[in-house]
C-alpha cells in the first residue's frame, strides 16, 4: 500500500514539475529561461542535479537528481533540508516613523513587538484585500521584511506610494532594499544541530519567529527562526559572497541535504500555509483567508490599516463572511487548483487552491474556498477532478502537525 501511494504521489509531484508556468507554483515565471534572473547559488544546484525551472523570474530548482521530490519532502520531515530563497524580496523599514509608518499598510502591531521578534502579517488594500502575505522582525533601529518573491514589483509600487504619501506629511521613514544579502532556509529536526556548528554555541533558548543578529562560520549574518515547511528551522540573510561557502559547510552535516521547489510546495500545505496567488490574493481578505490571527487585538480597537473597515467588520459580524478558507481530505484522485468543489446535492459552492498526495499522511489534501456555512470540520462535500464527482471531507488544518521551536 505504502509503495503504491510513494508511486503514486512521485508521478504527481513529477507531473508538477512539467507544467513550467502554472498558477500552482510557478507564479510570474520569465517569458525565456535566457532572461531568467540567477541567484548566487545557482551553479552550485546545476552542480548538484538541480532541475532548474522559471520561478518569479528567476531559475529555481524543483528537485534534484540524487532525491526526487516525495524523497526531499519526507528527508525534511525526519532531518534537514537546505531551500534557496534568495529570490525573496529583503528590505528594511528605518527612521524615527517606521512603525507608526508600516501599521498603516499591513495589520501588526509594532509598537508592542519587542526587539528581536517577528511575525507574519500582510499588506492590505482600501477594499481589505490582501497584496502580499509577508514576515516582519523588530531590530534596532529599523524594521526586517522579507516579502513573496512573486509579489516583489507589486510590493515596492504600494509600498512607495503610500511611504510618499507619508513623507509628504512630514514623516521620518525611508525604504531600503537589501539587495547585497543573499538568503537561505534549513528546515527540519536536525537544522538547529547543524547550525549550531557553525554558530558555536546552543540555540536552544532561540524561540520561534525571532530573529538575532550572529556570527555564522565567522561571517555576521541575521538569523529568523522561521520557515515554510511547518518544522523547525532557520532562514539566514548571509552576504552573497560568503552564501557558497556557508552552504558547503552545512551540507556538510550528515542530516543536511538540498530540497527545491517541489518539496517545498507539498510541505507548506502539509503544514497548512497559504502560497500567494493561490490562496491569497487581492479580492481575499485576512478573516476569508483564516489570518484574523494576525490582527492583533490592539488593531482591531484602533484600524489605521488600508481595508480596516471592511475587515473588522468581518470580524465582528460573521455573517458578512462569504466565504472560507478549509481544508480538505479528498477521495480518488488529487484535487488540484480550480477543480469545484460541490455541496451535497451538486451545486457548486466553492474552488480548490492548493492540492497533492500527503507523503506523510498517505492522503490526498487540499485547500479551498468555500461558501460560508459549510466550512465547519467534519463537513462532508464533494470534488469535481476531472469530471469525476469524489467525495471530501472538511479538515482540520495543519493537516500535519506543525513542529515549530517553542
Amino acid at each position: 500500500m505504502l509503495s503504491r501511494f510513494q508511486n503514486r504521489a512521485s508521478t504527481s509531484l513529477a507531473a508538477m514539475a512539467a507544467r513550467p508556468a502554472t498558477k500552482r507554483f510557478y507564479a510570474a515565471a520569465a517569458a525565456g529561461e535566457q532572461e531568467l534572473k540567477k541567484t548566487a547559488l545557482y551553479d552550485y544546484h546545476v552542480q548538484h542535479g538541480g532541475k532548474m525551472v522559471p520561478f518569479a523570474g528567476y531559475a529555481m530548482p524543483v528537485q534534484y537528481k540524487n532525491m526526487g521530490m516525495l524523497a526531499s519532502h519526507l528527508h525534511t520531515r525526519e532531518k534537514a533540508s537546505i531551500f534557496d530563497v534568495s529570490h525573496m524580496l529583503q528590505t528594511r523599514v528605518v527612521g524615527k516613523d517606521r512603525k507608526k509608518f508600516f501599521e498603516t499598510i499591513t495589520v501588526a502591531d509594532l509598537h508592542q513587538m519587542p526587539v528581536g521578534q517577528g511575525s507574519l502579517t500582510v499588506f492590505t488594500n482600501e477594499q481589505g484585500g490582501i497584496i502580499d502575505d509577508t514576515i516582519v522582525m523588530q531590530q534596532d533601529g529599523c524594521l526586517y521584511v522579507v516579502s513573496n518573491a512573486a509579489c516583489a514589483d507589486k510590493d515596492l509600487a504600494h509600498i512607495r506610494k503610500h511611504l510618499a504619501d507619508f513623507q509628504n506629511k512630514g514623516g521620518d521613514v525611508d525604504l531600503q532594499i537589501i539587495d547585497d544579502h543573499s538568503l537561505i532556509a534549513i528546515q527540519g529536526p536536525s537544522a538547529a544541530t547543524a547550525l549550531e556548528k557553525l554558530v558555536g554555541k546552543d540555540l536552544n533558548d532561540f524561540g520561534f519567529m525571532h530573529g538575532r543578529f550572529m556570527d555564522v562560520a565567522g561571517i555576521p549574518c541575521h538569523i529568523a527562526r522561521s520557515g515554510y515547511t511547518g518544522e523547525d528551522g532557520f532562514e539566514l540573510s548571509i552576504p552573497t559572497p560568503e552564501i557558497l561557502g556557508i552552504t558547503e559547510k552545512l551540507m556538510a552535516h550528515p542530516d543536511v541535504e538540498l530540497a527545491g521547489l517541489g518539496a517545498r510546495d507539498s510541505l507548506r500545505l502539509e503544514a497548512g500555509l497559504c502560497l500567494y496567488g493561490n490562496e491569497l490574493d487581492d479580492t481575499t481578505t485576512p478573516v476569508e483567508a483564516g489570518l484574523t490571527w494576525t490582527i492583533p487585538k490592539s488593531r482591531r480597537e484602533t484600524g489605521g490599516f488600508l481595508g480596516a473597515s471592511v475587515i473588522l467588520n468581518q470580524i465582528k459580524d460573521k455573517k458578512s463572511i462569504q466565504r472560507r478558507r478549509v481544508g480538505l481530505i479528498v477521495q480518488g484522485a488529487p484535487a488540484r487548483g480550480g477543480a469545484e468543489i460541490l455541496d451535497g446535492e451538486g451545486q457548486v459552492i466553492g474552488q480548490i487552491t492548493s492540492g497533492c498526495p500527503s507523503p506523510v499522511l498517505k492522503k490526498n489534501i487540499a485547500m479551498g474556498y468555500v461558501k460560508s456555512g459549510f466550512h465547519k470540520k467534519g463537513t462532508e462535500l464533494s470534488v469535481k477532478v476531472r469530471n469525476k464527482v469524489q467525495n471530501a471531507v472538511i479538515t482540520k488544518m495543519p493537516f500535519v502537525e506543525a513542529h515549530y521551536h517553542k
